[in-house]
């Protein structure tokens, strides 16, 4: 199974990365939301974890370009903040905030890739 994961934060990409490696995944990191578009459409993952603020565009942007390329796969939105009333963020199968303790967003992608 092979995860996008997309954060502006290098110490987060990095976190993410090794702890779902550790788990058997094939994980592949984008930095911004145009990287992540590209690599969404190159590398066909199985699951996308996708941060809300980016400072080139934004993740209901990209969320929103990722569904109309493929609406199916499910998206797990990653922030530091509580969005969880914003409802634009509907469209994401998932919410995880983010945290050092990745077990909620491992759980989360477990629960995501067994439906």
């Amino acid at each position: 199974m092979k995860i996008l994961v997309v954060d502006d934060d290098p110490s987060i990409r990095t976190l993410y990365k090794e702890e779902l490696e550790d788990e058997g995944y094939e994980v592949v990191v984008a930095s911004s939301g145009d990287e992540a578009i590209r690599l969404f459409q190159d590398e066909k993952p199985d699951i996308v974890t996708l941060d809300i603020l980016m400072p080139d565009m934004d993740g209901i942007q990209v969320l929103r370009k990722m569904k109309e390329i493929n609406p199916r796969l499910p998206i797990i939105m990653s922030t530091a903040y509580d969005y969880r009333d914003d409802f634009s963020i509907w469209a994401s199968e998932a919410y995880v905030v983010k945290s050092a303790d990745t077990t909620e967003l491992k759980e989360t992608i477990k629960r995501l890739l067994e439906k």
